[in-house]
């Protein structure tokens, strides 16, 4: 049967950790001088790349860090490396706005579908959430629905944004840009700093 407990247990975890609403001010940080069709593209391709990206480790995950012998602190510590280099060419003004016939791409994979979206946390989550299934179908039907029902929030939450560059105008979306390169410095520093605290409570 359907379980209810772990589809509202996962749904409200994996929304707690991907917060679509503070993904708002990096995501129009990131597109929003672009025009409305070009928002839309990398809101859906975006959305799209953390949909494959928790669904892959959703099911494959255990065995992709086994065999590759990488462990949770890993995967953080290369997630804010990563997000600390947008965020820096975010403060800057350099780096994939100097190559516009690929940024849109960029933008799409990296960073807004992972390690924005699918970051770290949620890649963890979802694995512990399908260890929790133990091989009820029930359970994994209720966790693929709410894989589902989070993606599909995104994708509503970063399509309506475009309504907020109406406001803030051509000069609001740069001081944005700024302040998500700032978010997105902070995050990066967390999940560093959770990293080093993960390796250190394993002792390695």
């Amino acid at each position: 049967m359907f379980n209810l407990r772990l589809f509202i247990e996962a749904s409200i975890t994996l929304l707690v950790i991907m917060d679509p609403p503070g993904t708002v001010p990096v995501f129009l940080g990131l597109v929003g001088r672009k025009s409305r069709e070009a928002r839309k593209q990398a809101a859906r391709q975006g959305v799209l790349v953390s949909f494959l990206v928790i669904t892959l480790f959703a099911v494959a995950g255990n065995s992709i860090l086994a065999y590759m012998h990488i462990g949770i602190p890993a995967l953080q510590g290369a997630g804010g490396l990563l997000l600390l280099l947008i965020a820096l060419d975010l403060l800057t003004g350099k780096g994939a706005t100097n190559h516009p016939e690929v940024e849109d791409v960029n933008i799409a994979l990296v960073p807004l579908g992972t390690p924005l979206l699918a970051g770290p946390g949620a890649i963890a989550a979802t694995i512990v959430f399908v260890r929790q299934a133990n091989g009820d179908w029930g359970s994994y039907l209720a966790l693929a629905a709410a894989i589902v029902a989070v993606h599909l929030v995104l994708l509503g939450t970063l399509r309506s944004a475009g309504l907020l560059i109406k406001v803030f105008k051509e000069s609001g979306i740069l001081l944005m840009a700024k302040i998500a390169g700032l978010l997105l410095a902070a995050i990066a520093v967390q999940l560093v700093a959770s990293s080093v605290q993960g390796f250190i409570s394993s002792g390695v």
